[in-house]
């Protein structure tokens, strides 16, 4: 992903959270929000979590490491960089782990990384992430922005990028290359329903995303746009939910579409604007134990207004945690498609030299003890967009909430 990107004074903050995102978005949307997938906020309690790995030594033998290093000091034709070696060695080792959602950012991606969180990146506003056959997928284009406009969809996969091959790239290694000052052109060759091959060339722009959008729509309904779970998420959809409730609206829609999560205190304090304080919104497990439950902290603005969530394929992370928790409490019916999966828990921990590792500590579960993992949620109402609803701008799922709430 491209995108959020929180100040300096802002990182160590930031760097005692978790991260719930599904993807990264890369400028591409590259997080154009949320380096997803983006952000689950977990603090403190991961330092009493036992190691699932108790076999392993408590320190790895480098000597045929510094063997290799020694034969390619001495044989290789060519020049080296200290940095760019001890980045190697902090990737290769993470990587092993072979999970997607662990990722190892050397301190220029980590200071990008924590940008994304902000919203702000130039790209092509994307989100990016893998699939199951470690393909480079978009998760979502941002709405107006040039990916949207040039045609990317949900599931496209990035084959190339700029005539190379993308395929063994982590996420962030694409949002790299995605990236790139305004202006600038990225060809991108794509892969669209695992068989049809298309071409695209876009041009960065600079992207500033907001995260949240509220609007009182002619029918008398309150309608809330989520784009992604950041520290100002709370206090904007406050704002709205007061405002909706003074107003006297007669429903709420929140759209949740194309968000690929964010940080774990706003799902939190999301949720709390429907449930009061002591209802059930997530568990965190390590191995079937339950470690952490997080419960709704009120003052429940919205209690008793009815509510619909519209969820897409873009939905992830911190957006189905918001979702499962309105749902399973019976305080909002889901409606669209099926959202995109993302089940595990995610912390940030800062590294000696400005570097970050992002980690996965734990899986979450809906408050009915759900792991949604790449199973997604599945909308009470099914309700899908058609590529001609695209193309001529309409939008069923957003029609088929209001309607409901009209009723």
């Amino acid at each position: 992903m491209e995108s959020v990107k929180p100040k300096p004074k802002r990182f160590k903050l930031k760097l005692i959270k978790s991260l719930c995102a599904a993807v990264v978005i890369v400028g591409v949307f590259g997080l154009g929000l949320g380096f997803g997938s983006g952000r689950i906020n977990i603090g403190p309690a991961a330092v009493f979590h036992k190691t699932l790995n108790p076999g392993l030594p408590n320190k790895l033998d480098y000597s045929t490491i510094d063997e290799l290093y020694a034969k390619l000091k001495s044989d290789f034709d060519g020049s080296l960089d200290q940095s760019k070696l001890m980045d190697g060695l902090g990737e290769g080792l993470v990587k092993a782990a072979g999970d997607p959602y662990t990722e190892y950012f050397n301190s220029k991606d980590a200071q990008q990384f924590n940008n994304d969180l902000d919203g702000t990146f130039t790209g092509i506003g994307a989100e990016l992430s893998k699939d199951a056959k470690n393909n480079i997928v978009v998760i979502a284009p941002l709405s107006g922005y040039p990916a949207d406009k040039a045609g990317l969809k949900p599931k496209d996969i990035i084959a190339e990028i700029d005539g190379q091959n993308a395929y063994d790239l982590t996420v962030g290694e694409a949002v790299d290359k995605i990236r790139g000052p305004a202006g600038s052109v990225v060809k991108l060759k794509i892969i669209r329903n695992n068989r049809t091959e298309l071409n695209f060339s876009i041009t960065r722009e600079k992207i500033t995303i907001p995260s949240v959008e509220t609007k009182t729509l002619s029918s008398g309904i309150g309608y809330i746009k989520i784009s992604r779970f950041g520290s100002d998420t709370v206090d904007l959809t406050t704002k709205a939910a007061n405002k909706f409730k003074a107003d006297g609206v007669k429903g709420i829609v929140v759209d949740l579409r194309s968000d690929p999560g964010g940080l774990l205190d706003a799902a939190v304090g999301v949720s709390s604007l429907w449930l009061p304080r002591g209802k059930t919104i997530l568990t965190e497990r390590r191995s079937d134990i339950i470690v952490k439950s997080y419960l709704s902290e009120g003052p429940a603005t919205l209690a008793g207004i009815p509510t619909v969530v519209l969820l897409n394929e873009g939905s992830a992370s911190a957006s189905e945690i918001t979702a499962g928790a309105l749902k399973d409490n019976g305080v909002a019916t889901l409606m669209g498609v099926k959202s995109f999966g993302k089940g595990s828990v995610q912390q940030l921990e800062k590294l000696i030299g400005g570097g970050i590792l992002k980690v996965t500590i734990a899986r979450w579960y809906t408050p009915d003890g759900k792991n949604i993992d790449k199973a997604g949620i599945t909308p009470d109402k099914v309700v899908k967009i058609t590529d001609d609803d695209y193309k001529n701008g309409r939008d069923p799922q957003l029609d088929a909430a209001t309607a409901f709430l009209n009723k």
